[in-house]
């Protein structure tokens, strides 16, 4: 099952681009409610600007808009693709008679400074005109991260869910009969896995590295279930005990398999994340936390092994989620400067909760669907194993990082904390996590 890179390995999550800080001076959204004008029974176009680069994420998505079109004729839809978010940040902030009306961007991290400095639309006031709950239409997660501060300026138009993928073969010759559901199994079956050649290794149980693939600071705290504010705004990263148990359990693993220069050493030598060399597809790692995309891309490389799909495992404390994952996703917003801003709710509503539509985009390029009813859809099609994905996305406990209004920045100072502490450079966890909150809180206070 051929599949597209993700969203988030598209744009890099972490830091926003500089051009977001132009989106300060955008002008505030306006609701249909609030002097959208435009007829939508006159023909009209509108612009509708993606990222989306690759042939069959272009055709996916000329389909999407034919089926748009077909069902309100009066609508015509120019669309844009290939649009990065500097490019998408300048046009939101300058409209103008080419600026888009529709945009849709990979980076979650921008929610919190669209929706706080007016550049996209208050989509609440519309999604309650047109009837349409997103509490019961989006899977938890998503509905999360498309709002800040109780503004829904975006809407999710399909997502990335993760988890674990793993050597079924490797398994086997371990005497490993079904994956980890619990961390402390998860970090069993590592050691088993892991076979050591000399000064490094035949085959790795996984690669714990914080620069891995994947393997971030956030993609780990999912399964934990961290709160990362306080109803002030807050950091919680020194107070919530489950951002201490991961950065632990982590650190612990890494020594456990050999210590972190070793490791790095390792890694180094391993093949990319993108090329037919990853380390799971050679068989080098046996397993893998990754996203749904990982699927399609291991199996086009014709691994020699059975590749086996599962949630990823979480910490001890929490067995009765386990089943739950990390979530992100593209999201589609409204343009604040748009004149025509009837039509493109139009527009938005039906790529993002249509179900037919939504089912036909994620057939198309094999990215998580985002409500709950394409979930659920018959019409769906994918490798069985895809299931396990389309099921962490529906988990009512899986997580998210929520929305900021400097973006990724608190995501990029845990990150560092991160590196500094499984390299040794940090020792006391407890310390660094205090100073890393204060830098979060100072940042934020910064950005307002």
């Amino acid at each position: 099952m051929p599949t597209a890179i993700p969203a988030a390995a598209r744009n890099a999550a972490f830091v926003l681009t500089a051009s977001l800080a132009l989106l300060t001076t955008a002008c505030t959204g306006q609701s249909e409610s609030a002097g959208a004008s435009d007829d939508t029974s006159k023909d009209t176009t509108i612009t509708f600007w993606h990222a989306w680069s690759a042939p069959n994420e272009v055709k996916g998505v000329k389909a999407l808009i034919a089926g748009f079109e077909k069902t309100h004729p009066t609508i015509h839809v120019n669309v844009v693709g290939n649009m990065t978010d500097d490019k998408i940040n300048q046009a939101l902030r300058a409209g103008g008679s080419k600026a888009p009306d529709v945009i849709s961007s990979f980076t979650t991290n921008g929610v919190g400074k669209f929706c706080s400095s007016g550049a996209l639309v208050d989509l609440g006031p519309l999604f309650k005109k047109s009837g349409i709950d997103p509490a019961t239409t989006f899977p938890k997660a998503m509905g999360e991260y498309t709002q800040y501060e109780g503004n829904r300026c975006a809407a999710p138009l399909l997502g990335d869910a993760y988890g674990l993928y793993y050597n079924k073969t490797a398994f086997k010759k371990a005497g490993i009969a079904s994956p980890p559901k619990t961390w402390s199994e998860f970090e069993s079956d590592a050691k088993k896995l892991t076979i050591t050649q000399g000064a490094t290794y035949k085959q790795l149980g996984f690669m714990p590295d914080y620069h891995g693939w994947e393997t971030t600071t956030e993609h780990y705290l999912g399964q934990f279930s961290p709160t990362y504010f306080d109803k002030s705004g807050k950091s919680t990263i020194a107070t919530d005990p489950g951002v201490a148990d991961a950065f632990t359990l982590q650190k612990k693993l890494v020594d456990d398999l050999g210590g972190f220069k070793k490791l790095e050493k390792f890694r180094s030598g391993l093949g990319d994340e993108w090329g037919p060399k990853h380390p799971f597809q050679t068989g080098q790692v046996a397993m893998q936390l990754d996203g749904e995309w990982r699927l399609g891309m291991a199996l086009d490389a014709k691994p020699g092994f059975e590749i086996g799909v599962a949630p990823l495992p979480v910490s001890d404390d929490q067995a009765d989620q386990y089943g739950k994952g990390y979530i992100t996703g593209t999201i589609a917003g409204i343009a604040a400067t748009s004149q025509k801003q009837n039509a493109a709710w139009e527009l938005l509503k039906y790529i993002t909760t249509d179900t037919g539509a939504v089912v036909g985009f994620s057939n198309a390029i094999h990215n998580v669907p985002s409500t709950l009813a394409a979930l659920k859809s018959p019409d769906l099609k994918y490798d069985p194993r895809f299931k396990t994905f389309l099921d962490i996305a529906a988990n009512p406990n899986s997580t998210t990082a929520p929305a900021s209004i400097n973006g990724g920045v608190y995501l990029t100072t845990l990150q560092e904390l991160g590196y500094d502490y499984e390299s040794g450079k940090v020792t006391d966890l407890k310390a660094g996590l205090k100073k890393a909150a204060a830098q979060i809180d100072t940042d934020i206070a910064q950005a307002k």
